[in-house]
């Protein structure tokens, strides 16, 4: 339906207009090629290109408004301009109003954080099924509108296409949305104009500093969004983390946390961890989950503090997490029939990594003899991300496991050996003979089946539930657990 230029704009400071601001507005667009009569393009600057060069064209596409942050030399007169400080944080304002602020119509929580948003987010989504709510997820993984599938590029998507598909959720009968923030999504003002329910910090590591620059800037990112929260909202924190207290320092949201080693408003204990699951006391209630490792401990209490938040009733909401399994590529077990486990795990930061590692190690247990299966690593590093934490990762690996295979992860546009060169500069030379460096990924995996015994662990890390494995811009059919399910088979194990 279409809005009116003026009624798109009542929230947005504007620094200077020209034109009609009555013009009839009846398509969103940042793509010039996307625009034509009744479309508003919104000129915003990206690390990549800048959309005030694509203004003329938008114009020849027939765009009726042009928002943006310089207005062009040379303007046309049947166009209107807007010009604004912050064209994505205006677009964040002007999509709420345009689709008539589908966030305020939904339970919206966001979970930010450098591990655990994907699990935390999907496993609210299916709790909130469980309960018997149609729900929505914006997630790494997919996108899902109730049953719903719809396949994700991003980890948060734009905003014109969040406020999309927060209408097709209201349309469906959702109540509750629940969604990863990430944050390049705080920076590039992806969440603007969203107004939330509630907002969970599950950590912050050493991670997208090739974006950020600095990791002060990225725990300003991640707290940018408690900063953004509502007073009708509440902000949950992890407070084991020594910068969860920072999250909530400037919110005025409801302000509550959760903890496995301090006093919090939801305080867990792990009682006993193994390879079929967790037992966990939570808030004075015994109970058994289906998930695997200390991080997954904290993962549910975040999962339940928020449950409770939003007004559901504790044994309820523990009743029904003890039946979830983890999300795809999150710990998953693939296994062989000589009894060799693996485990195909997203990783890709240190921390994430280490958890992982250090949760093998606690769950892998001896025979009568006292031998311990032994551990054998699979892991690489994205290209054109983040290179500092690449030898942090081999060196990781190499402490926490017996065996360690690096290999290609998604190289993108890098040299796949510079990459695996700049992670061998990790390994300690006392470890020098445990590792092995295969570029070629199913190669590797292979290898790693081949090195087994019969009830060793086998970790796959960094690409979880991914399907693909992206080279020099092309994105080849490429999946780990596939993969592995392959290897064993063709090495006589499965």
């Amino acid at each position: 339906m279409p809005k009116s230029l003026k009624d798109l704009l009542y929230k947005v400071s504007l620094l200077a207009t020209s034109g009609s601001m009555d013009a009839q507005i009846t398509n969103l667009t940042m793509d010039s090629r996307r625009a034509g009569p009744g479309s508003l393009f919104v000129a915003i600057r990206g690390s990549v290109t800048d959309g005030h060069t694509f203004i003329d064209t938008a114009i020849q596409q027939g765009a009726s408004a042009i928002l943006c942050e310089e207005l062009p030399a040379t303007t046309v007169d049947q166009v209107a301009y807007i010009q604004v400080q912050n064209s994505a944080r205006a677009l964040g304002l002007i999509a709420a109003s345009f689709y008539e602020q589908p966030s305020q119509k939904l339970k919206l929580v966001g979970v930010t954080g450098t591990n655990g948003k994907t699990s935390v987010a999907t496993l609210l989504f299916r709790l909130f099924r469980g309960l018997g709510y149609r729900c929505g997820l914006l997630s790494t993984v997919q996108n899902q509108i109730d049953d719903q599938v719809i396949p994700t590029t991003h980890t948060t998507p734009d905003v014109v296409t969040i406020n999309e598909l927060l209408i097709r959720m209201l349309e469906a009968g959702c109540t509750h949305v629940f969604m990863e923030v990430s944050s390049h999504a705080v920076v590039q003002e992806r969440i603007a104009g969203l107004i939330f329910a509630g907002g969970i910090f599950t950590n912050i590591t050493h991670d997208h500093l090739d974006f950020h620059g600095t990791f002060d800037n990225y725990i300003k990112a991640k707290k940018g969004f408690f900063d953004q929260l509502p007073l009708t909202a509440f902000a949950l924190t992890n407070v084991d983390d020594k910068r969860g207290l920072v999250m909530l320092q400037n919110t005025v949201a409801r302000k509550e946390s959760y903890s496995l080693q301090t006093l919090a408003t939801y305080k867990g204990k792990v009682l006993a961890d193994s390879l079929f699951g967790l037992n966990m006391q939570i808030d004075d209630r015994e109970v058994w989950f289906k998930l695997i490792g200390r991080f997954n401990a904290y993962n549910l209490l975040a999962v339940y503090g928020a449950a409770v938040l939003l007004g559901e009733e504790a044994e309820e909401v523990l009743t029904q997490l003890s039946g979830l399994t983890p999300p795809p590529g999150r710990f998953e077990q693939v296994i062989s029939d000589s009894n060799i486990v693996g485990i195909v795990d997203y990783a890709h930061t240190p921390d994430a990594l280490q958890n992982v590692l250090e949760t093998i190690d606690g769950i892998r247990h001896g025979d009568e003899a006292g031998h311990r299966p032994q551990v054998i690593t699979v892991v690489g590093c994205g290209g054109n991300r983040d290179a500092a934490k690449r030898p942090i990762m081999a060196e990781i690996a190499c402490k926490l496991s017996d065996r360690v295979i690096l290999t290609s992860d998604n190289p993108r546009n890098e040299d796949p050996m510079a990459i695996l060169e700049q992670m061998q500069a990790g390994i300690p030379p006392v470890d020098f003979k445990k590792t092995l460096t295969i570029e070629d990924r199913r190669d590797a995996i292979l290898q790693a089946v081949l090195l087994a015994q019969p009830h060793d662990i086998i970790l796959v890390a960094g690409k979880g539930h991914e399907t693909y494995q992206e080279i020099k811009g092309v994105k080849y059919d490429f999946d780990d657990r596939e993969v592995l399910r392959e290897a064993f088979a063709n090495a006589g194990n499965q």
